[in-house]
């Protein structure tokens, strides 16, 4: 069944499917705003389909949005400590990435929408800059 574009971060919240809501990974805001970027991104794929340069930048921005959620995804699987750091390490620089495109995107798509999926980003950016190096202090046990 299609989806249709959230207003806002908490209508998006709600929205959710139960199964990824019950996660202990969703009491992470930085893995709920990744998701939200990403569902947002594809979304804004739409303004960017109707031209040769615009399918490619769509290609591109839905690809590193995707990859901060799955990197998120994929470290937390393998416990916390310095292996999740290295995947937060990864989404970092998918978020930074996504930041990027959206730039580049701002000749297809409304200047509002850049700066708001921008924020947003920058928003992930900093928690994922903090989190980071907590959590390559945890040792791991043997």
């Amino acid at each position: 069944m299609p989806t249709t574009k959230p207003k806002s971060f908490e209508e998006w919240q709600l929205s959710v499917s139960e199964i990824i809501r019950a996660d202990p990974l969703w009491k992470s805001v930085t893995y709920q705003k990744a998701l939200f970027l990403y569902d947002l991104s594809w979304f804004d794929c739409d303004y960017l389909m109707n031209d040769t340069r615009g399918r490619k930048l769509a290609a591109q921005l839905i690809e590193a949005s995707s990859s901060i959620s799955a990197n998120i995804e994929e470290g937390f699987g393998k416990g916390l400590g310095p292996d999740y750091a290295r995947f937060l390490s990864i989404a970092l620089g998918s978020a930074r990435e996504t930041r990027g495109w959206y730039w580049r995107a701002r000749h297809k798509i409304p200047t509002a929408v850049v700066e708001h999926r921008m924020v947003l980003a920058s928003e992930i950016i900093a928690l994922l800059t903090t989190t980071i190096p907590q959590q390559r202090q945890i040792k791991r046990k043997k």
